[in-house]
């Protein structure tokens, strides 16, 4: 409903809480909220027509706030004293202290009823700002620029009575100002007291100390008046900034309120329960959703899902299934969900024992870095590491598709490795969600400690695939890709041929060779520093000339043999290229190129 209360939200969303009792202790005051509907919807009515208060305050803080700043703060703090009345009857721990430190702020709120008219103008100087009533001497130049005639014809009408001067005039040029003026017949009962100020040849003019005293006031009023006024608002502003301490903590606890209530009203609307909090670090979660997917779905059922992660037997899912049949949901969803709980909001799940994690890392979407140059695989790597080196056993990572961004060989190897990394109780052994399309992977389940295998599950008709969406226990046996393609539209002759290259490569023995890999005992596993940004090797490093012969098969294929072409290699490291022309250059390389046809 608030400004204030959409920041703390965001507050909250980037800090979510790690104390156990504090997480309860805001379950807690949702609940509450939640049971009392009609209170808790009256309040948020008198939230709905509060400005932000903390950036008001800070416009007066620092002297920028105008006229109308003032009426939004003074319409903002009549709505306190009813939500304070409402808060009274909660019992709640965080509702009492959210009551003790809401401050209705009421002289204030006094303060500028009593001095602000209620539309001034948007500029301080323009005047019409102070309120008829609040200060003597705005009024009497307000009332001397609107009614200086009057006073004139006033003063006229008594002069003339206590003179007997018949035709007596006040006139007004821009030379003289004021002044009354006597025809010559009349000039003997002028008194003594007026001052002469012009000889006409048939009129004396006049001025009187009352006349002058008029004539300031009239054609200094509309100057005296906007200066008078933005005066006393630089004094009404600077007052209310004397209490910036009691109006930032009554503005603390109404976001805390709006944060809140608002927790509580999604709760009920959307069916959302409260999550038990456990030190132990398990997870279970029964009947999951995403928070986001299921309101965004109008005709179809949101397929809800059960999850159990632990420090034990449960600590990494491997989760396979076609593209399309939602293991980015599934995962998402559970870290959301666990967010959520350490917030201090109630889940969308059936019901829900969230074990309080560090931290949450997640590594999910494919995208490049153009403005650093960064592949999209390099991308994935740089955030892969950065997991790794920050990662502890208390965390909960959410990783997908590790490994896609580089050949099929590459990808399996690292995104294996990163498994036996994490599932390694000596060295991480983080709660992990681990979603591939490397079947291969399904093998480390029973080979290693806390690994299981899930997928999603998926009805076959025909050529055509249905996605049932829901999580099952076991690998998926195949990735489906033709027919997704085929769901994406792609012209038959291309799914025909794609069929018929899968069924040659099939037969391949990946899968064998997976069953067959090593996995290094824990002794053997020894963990690394893996950098967060790239290792850069100089042409100087020295490598060591012992090399496994696992490691002799890896190293990179010579461009030719070195044995009969020493002069060659000779010539080539002695080009200066930067002092070559490029017909120089073509000629040299001509050259070369000759000399190699010749020993072929």
């Amino acid at each position: 409903k608030t400004a204030m209360g959409a920041r703390l939200l965001r507050n909250y969303i980037e800090q979510p809480l790690i104390e156990c009792n504090l997480i309860k202790e805001r379950l807690e005051a949702v609940r509450e909220f939640k049971e009392n509907m009609i209170t808790r919807e009256e309040m948020r009515e008198y939230l709905n027509p509060i400005y932000d208060l903390e950036r008001l305050m800070s416009k007066i803080s620092y002297k920028s706030a105008n006229p109308r700043d003032l009426i939004a703060f003074g319409s903002s703090l009549s709505m306190l004293p009813h939500i304070k009345f409402l808060l009274k009857s909660f019992e709640t721990v965080l509702i009492k202290d959210i009551y003790e430190q809401l401050d209705p702020l009421e002289d204030i709120y006094d303060l500028i009823q009593k001095s602000i008219v209620e539309e001034p103008p948007l500029l301080v100087k323009e005047g019409g700002i102070i309120k008829t009533g609040y200060n003597e001497d705005v009024d009497r130049l307000r009332k001397a620029k609107t009614e200086g005639k009057t006073w004139l014809m006033e003063l006229e009408e008594k002069e003339r009575e206590a003179t007997g001067i018949k035709n007596l005039r006040i006139k007004y040029n821009r030379v003289f100002g004021y002044y009354l003026e006597v025809t010559n017949s009349y000039k003997d009962l002028v008194p003594d007291t007026w001052t002469r100020k012009q000889t006409l040849a048939n009129a004396e003019r006049y001025s009187t100390p009352k006349l002058k005293e008029l004539e300031d006031i009239i054609l200094g009023a509309e100057d005296r008046l906007f200066s008078l006024e933005y005066d006393l608002f630089c004094e009404i502003r600077d007052q209310i900034a004397l209490e910036v301490k009691r109006i930032q903590q009554t503005a603390k606890a109404i976001a805390r309120l709006d944060v809140f209530t608002s927790l509580a009203l999604v709760a009920e609307q959307n069916n959302y329960v409260e999550p038990k909090i456990n030190t132990s670090g398990s997870i279970s979660i029964k009947n999951g959703r995403h928070p986001v997917v299921e309101k965004m779905m109008t005709n179809d059922m949101f397929v809800a899902n059960d999850t159990l992660l632990d420090n034990k037997e449960n600590r990494v899912s491997i989760i396979t299934g076609p593209n399309m049949a939602g293991k980015s949901t599934y995962m998402r969803q559970t870290a959301l969900i666990v967010l959520m709980a350490q917030i201090g909001s109630f889940v969308p799940a059936d019901s829900a024992d969230i074990g309080i994690v560090d931290r949450i890392f997640t590594r999910v979407g494919a995208s490049d870095d153009l403005a650093s140059g960064q592949s999209t695989f390099m991308v994935e790597m740089t955030e892969v590491a950065n997991i790794l080196r920050n990662a502890t056993k208390n965390s909960l990572l959410i990783l997908d598709e590790i490994g896609r961004g580089t050949s099929t060989f590459d990808g399996l190897s690292i995104a294996w490795a990163v498994v036996e990394h994490i599932s390694n109780t000596s060295i991480l052994g983080a709660k992990t969600l681990f979603a591939t399309h490397y079947h291969e992977l399904t093998e480390l389940e029973g080979r290693l400690e806390g690994i299981n295998n899930y997928c999603i599950a998926v009805k076959e008709q025909g050529d055509d695939i249905v996605f049932l969406r829901k999580i099952v226990k076991g690998g998926a046996d195949k990735s489906y890709g033709i027919q997704v393609a085929k769901l994406a539209g792609v012209p038959s002759s291309v799914l025909k041929r794609a069929s018929e290259i899968v069924a040659e490569l099939s037969g391949n023995d990946l899968v064998m060779k997976a069953k067959n890999l090593s996995i290094p005992d824990e002794e053997e596993y020894q963990q690394e520093v893996l950098p967060l940004e790239p290792a850069v090797h100089s042409g100087t490093e020295k490598h060591s000339s012992k090399k496994s012969g696992r490691q002799r098969d890896m190293d990179q294929l010579s461009l030719f043999s070195v044995c009969g072409n020493e002069d060659i290699i000779s010539d080539l490291r002695e080009l200066d290229l930067t002092r070559m022309t490029p017909i120089d250059a073509l000629n040299k390389l001509y050259q070369l190129q000759t000399k190699i046809k010749e020993r072929i």
